[in-house]
């Protein structure tokens, strides 16, 4: 098995971080076929994911969001290339939450 370790540090507090887990999640639902559960708690959430050959959990915080994820066996020989994946489907998220240069997010 392959594993996959994502960290990304935010910003953002709680409820922004849930707004975007919960929007990671539909992506994943609906571009790779994944069935995602999200499981709320006092101070962090866990959003399971899986399918034939992935299983995983992304962790929400107030302060970072954690994806760790296994890889089936024939899954494993891509595993570079799903980790990219999963990074830049993140990565887009978090940055549409960082102001432009020059500019501030409005309030």
């Amino acid at each position: 098995m392959a594993d996959i370790r994502i960290h990304r540090d935010h910003a953002l507090g709680l409820p922004r971080a849930r707004e975007i887990a919960s929007q990671w999640a539909e992506r994943l639902e609906q571009k790779f076929d994944m069935a995602c559960t999200v499981h709320e708690g006092g101070d962090e959430d866990t959003v399971e994911f899986t399918r034939s050959g992935v299983k995983g959990a992304l962790t929400v915080s107030a302060r970072h969001f954690e994806v760790v994820a296994q890889l089936g066996f024939l899954l494993g020989a891509f595993k570079a290339t799903i980790e990219a994946e999963i990074q830049k489907e993140l990565d887009t998220l978090l940055a549409a939450e960082q102001p432009a240069p020059g500019k501030k997010k409005p309030a």
